[in-house]
């Protein structure tokens, strides 16, 4: 009877100080562990005006729809362009509408934000073909709140024409909002985008703190058509929430990895696949 009222009587001391350790573990985990509350650090100073000497095609902010072309499908340089070319409205408080469909989102990934201009918003909307994508597109572009719309889509699907392209188009210059169609793995048929790029990685600038780790990136685009301004290529490096461009070195000799049937083919820069050539002169 002493034995187990010794017990009973142990149990009470013993409780205070588990209870006391999970609490001391909890406020470890939260001091470590990123909350809602406390965001990533992430941002950078948003550009007020685009970088001295950025040719006009690159300015941000156009109201037009524009269409840009990977290297390849799963190239992460597209979506670090579309950012760069983002409005100013879009660092101050209206958001911009993100579409992928399903394969995009498979073999892309999520739209990354680390380094993103501050106070950038996303509304991201995943679906499953690309005319959802299509169609999501055009309702964002008719939507006041949103400060631009973009869409990705993968391959050539045959909702991906010239009347869906042309309705887009006409959306957004009516509405006074840019408009991206990021096309992975596909080729550049009739559209009615009013600019339309092909954009490739570069190698990175060498790092100043250790010349063996990567610097700055680089990317080599090529705008091959448009209404406003000049065709014309560069080589473009983000910095500060925006451009730097400088004419692209060795013009369409610049090579880019391409894939093709699991090996990496280097083709000039602006030219086609050997598979795609072969096929249209079939």
């Amino acid at each position: 009877m002493s034995v187990s009222s010794s017990k009973a009587a142990a149990k009470p001391a013993i409780k205070p100080s588990l209870e006391k350790a999970r609490a001391a573990l909890a406020s470890s985990l939260t001091n470590r562990l990123p909350s809602s509350s406390r965001p990533l650090p992430r941002a950078i100073p948003a550009r007020a005006e685009p970088v001295e000497g950025l040719p006009e095609v690159l300015h941000p902010g156009a109201p037009i729809l524009s269409e840009v072309f990977s290297a390849t499908g799963a190239c992460a340089v597209p979506a670090g362009f579309v950012l760069a070319q983002l409005p100013r409205g879009a660092f101050s408080g209206r958001p911009i509408l993100w579409i992928q469909d399903r394969l995009s989102l498979r073999e892309a990934g999520r739209p990354y934000l680390g380094g993103s201009p501050e106070g950038l918003r996303i509304l991201r909307v995943a679906v499953s073909r690309p005319v959802d994508a299509l169609w999501a597109m055009e309702e964002g572009l008719g939507c006041d709140g949103l400060a631009a719309v973009v869409g990705e889509v993968w391959g050539d699907p045959q909702a991906v024409d010239f009347t869906a392209t042309k309705r887009l188009a006409m959306r957004a210059e009516t509405q006074g909002r840019p408009a991206w169609l990021i096309r992975r793995a596909a080729s550049p048929d009739l559209s009615a985008a009013r600019r339309r790029w092909r954009l490739g990685p570069l190698p990175s600038l060498p790092c100043e703190d250790d010349l063996q780790a990567p610097g700055q990136p680089r990317w080599a685009a090529e705008l091959f058509r448009t209404r406003t301004g000049q065709p014309g290529r560069w080589q473009l490096v983000p910095e500060m929430g925006g451009l730097r461009a400088e004419p692209l070195e060795g013009g369409t000799e610049e090579a880019l990895p391409r894939e093709s049937s699991g090996s990496v083919v280097t083709v000039p820069f602006g030219e086609a696949p050997p598979q795609r050539a072969a096929a249209r002169a079939g």
